[in-house]
């Protein structure tokens, strides 16, 4: 898609070394800081290890970028007020590829697989880029297939992007990115995280807006 610089190799995985993966790099980079840069450089690796596994054809760069985008609606220069932090990180994905003229059709797999990627059950039924940023984030947030990949590999990716203190950490940058916005997390998984840490957090009851709804019966 892209002219191509000399790429690098971790656990048998090709970074894509293109301009465009090159910039969503340093995008991600300088707008997330090591703990969210070090996660989405696994979740790309962790995908691109389960692709290899049950033999799915993908684009590497999507599945890249889609990688590094996933969390970017966390930070504090791309989050907003209205929308789940999902939808920030897609649709500032579909933003940078559109402004380096990909396809329409590479733009939606892309934008789709950032805001489904805390939607269990879906994505793993859509296009591979789709599935393996999903597969990539839960193996890394929520250990889901750890025995199927060697030791060795993950030591080398770790080595790579180390994970220190992750699990507390990165459940305080969810918590940190989310906050502001309790009324995005009606009906997913972070209103888990609100309710653990956010004092005095109501979860918006799903029956309940059925029963108050302007319907009379």
């Amino acid at each position: 898609m892209s002219p191509t610089l000399t790429p690098a190799r971790i656990a048998g995985v090709e970074i894509p070394g293109s301009r465009l993966a090159r910039e969503a790099t340093e995008l991600v980079r300088e707008a997330a800081g090591p703990l969210l840069y070090d996660h989405s450089r696994r979740v790309y690796l962790w995908g691109a290890l389960a692709g290899a596994r049950r033999g799915l054809s993908y684009d590497p760069e999507l599945l890249y970028v889609g990688a590094m985008f996933h969390d970017l609606g966390l930070t504090e220069a791309y989050r907003t007020d209205h929308q789940r932090f999902e939808i920030d990180g897609a649709d500032e994905a579909r933003r940078f590829l559109a402004e380096h003229g990909i396809g329409e059709d590479a733009v939606r797999r892309v934008w789709t697989a950032i805001a489904l990627h805390t939607t269990p059950g879906i994505p793993e039924r859509m296009e591979p880029e789709v599935a393996l940023v999903t597969a990539g984030v839960e193996f890394d947030v929520l250990g889901i297939g750890l025995d199927k990949v060697p030791d060795a590999a993950r030591a080398e990716v770790v080595a790579a992007h180390p994970r220190p203190d992750f699990k507390r950490r990165i459940l305080g940058a969810f918590h940190d990115g989310i906050a502001h916005r309790p009324q995005t997390t009606f009906g997913n998984v972070k209103a888990d995280v609100l309710a653990r840490y956010e004092p005095g957090f109501a979860r918006t009851d799903f029956v309940d807006v059925i029963e108050n709804s302007g319907w009379s019966e």
